[in-house]
């Protein structure tokens, strides 16, 4: 594998579903929200790779449309979300390393053929304190 900077590819989907916070409302806006958390991680680092890394979210369906911004390459799946990250894991594979966030145990074992690693959705959406804490 070469000097380039890892790629980490974030499942938008599972992840924005990962934490009951009423993102069903507004899966539009809970993309934007998720995109604006993620761009310390691509300067700093995730999953035990040190930043800067590329750092790719992606969306699907009603979440179509999210600008990226500095720091956080938004692509946009014309079909389905599982099938855009396993090609750009495959695109990955030998040339950098390739980190999949995701708790879709279907896509992991997709994305782990082509030698990604995946991490849970927690990697960067903690889950919020209980209601009273």
């Amino acid at each position: 594998m070469t000097g380039e900077r890892t790629l980490v590819v974030v499942d938008g989907a599972n992840v924005v579903g990962s934490v009951p916070d009423g993102w069903w409302r507004d899966r539009y806006g809970a993309a934007e929200r998720l995109r604006d958390s993620l761009v310390t991680y691509a300067a700093e680092g995730i999953a035990g790779h040190a930043g800067p890394v590329e750092l790719v979210l992606v969306v699907e369906g009603a979440a179509r449309g999210v600008a990226s911004v500095p720091g956080v390459r938004v692509a946009t799946a014309p079909g389905s979300g599982d099938d855009l990250i396993t090609e750009l894991a495959a695109a990955a594979h030998g040339v950098r390393p390739c980190v999949v966030v995701t708790a879709d145990r279907g896509l992991r074992q997709r994305v782990e053929a082509y030698g990604a690693r995946c991490t849970g959705p927690r990697t960067v959406r903690p889950l919020p304190p209980p209601r009273g804490a």
